[in-house]
């Protein structure tokens, strides 16, 4: 259990170091968007929609059960989240381990109840049916 999640956390953080894109200002603001929607279903504490709502590539390298008890383990300390401002988005289309692809790293200064300050990284990937879905997470 605990495995599977490590090596998504892994692809999540190596996922910063990709190579970057030139800018893509509509894709950004859109992955962005579907981001900070993603974010206020966790933050609602609806782990288990959130990985319903996830990429196929986040699906594939979680189960639900295995999602929705890490996250609860990590997210629930922190307590409820105070504030998330954006700090920036960068669109890539190539990721270690990780198909080629579109993707868009979205990073938020975060606050939470028990945490002032935090850094959380999502990554976005352009699905096939057009939408942005979340393909990693993770809270620095």
């Amino acid at each position: 259990m605990r495995r599977a999640f490590m090596g998504f956390m892994v692809f999540c953080m190596t996922a910063v170091f990709g190579t970057a894109m030139a800018a893509e200002p509509q894709k950004e603001k859109a992955a962005s968007s579907a981001a900070q929607e993603w974010l206020a279903i966790v933050d609602a504490g609806m782990y288990d929609m959130s990985w319903e709502q996830a990429s196929a590539y986040f699906k594939n390298a979680v189960t639900e059960d295995q999602w929705v008890s890490t996250v609860k383990a990590f997210r629930n300390p922190l307590g409820k989240c105070e504030m998330r401002i954006e700090r920036g988005s960068t669109y890539m289309t190539t990721l270690p381990g990780a198909p080629d692809g579109e993707y868009v790293i979205v990073q938020f200064d975060t606050t939470f109840k028990n945490k002032k300050s935090s850094v959380e990284s999502v990554t976005m990937s352009l699905e096939a049916d057009g939408r942005w879905r979340v393909s990693g997470y993770f809270i620095n």
